[in-house]
């Protein structure tokens, strides 16, 4: 849902997953040169409001522990590129792991499920920090989450046609050649 991370590289982490038994967890986490995360010591949660509050106090903790600053941006969402494997589980040969993008999250679910408020069903999530190409997606059967940062910025299919059925209709050109002659040509 949201992190911090400090100078030093290291930083903390709220997620939530609807299906976990305590939906919500912080954790800590190192990144790496590359920006890859690892994550670890979840401090799990049933509630939001207690996340918060221990998202809010482990990091209040760290700075004064350790002295370090927040790097800029502060508590930005993550912009991970989502997507979803819905054909099969999540396994080795079943998404891309090209050089310099490979994933920095993979979640298996225990069975197909509904995602993305029921719009599809899918096996497992995959998380990048660049966008995977068309051609990847589609040699892996991957589908992007619509809420993806390069997907975010285009208009949905019924943004787009009632963009277009406000758009004045351009004039028709007429046509140059007549085909059936007129009485006054006759």
């Amino acid at each position: 849902m949201k992190s911090v991370t400090f100078d030093n590289g290291r930083g903390f982490a709220l997620g939530y997953d609807e299906a976990a038994p305590s939906p919500f967890v912080t954790w800590q986490f190192t990144e790496t040169e590359n920006g890859q995360r690892d994550y670890y010591w979840g401090h799990y949660h049933s509630n939001g409001q207690t996340a918060e509050k221990d998202f809010a106090k482990r990091i209040d903790d760290y700075k004064e522990l350790f002295q370090v600053q927040e790097r800029t941006g502060g508590r930005e969402p993550a912009e991970y590129y989502r997507y979803y494997s819905t054909q099969r589980p999540v396994d080795l040969g079943t998404f891309p792991k090209s050089p310099g993008n490979a994933p920095v999250e993979i979640i298996n679910f225990d069975e197909r499920r509904m995602v993305e408020g029921g719009t599809m069903r899918a096996w497992g999530e995959l998380a990048y920090l660049k966008p995977l190409t068309e051609k990847q997606m589609e040699d892996y059967e991957l589908r992007p989450a619509p809420g993806n940062p390069d997907r975010a910025a285009r208009p949905s299919i019924t943004a787009q046609l009632k963009e277009a059925a406000r758009r004045p209709e351009l004039p028709k050109e007429p046509d140059k050649t007549k085909h059936n002659k007129s009485h006054e040509d006759r």
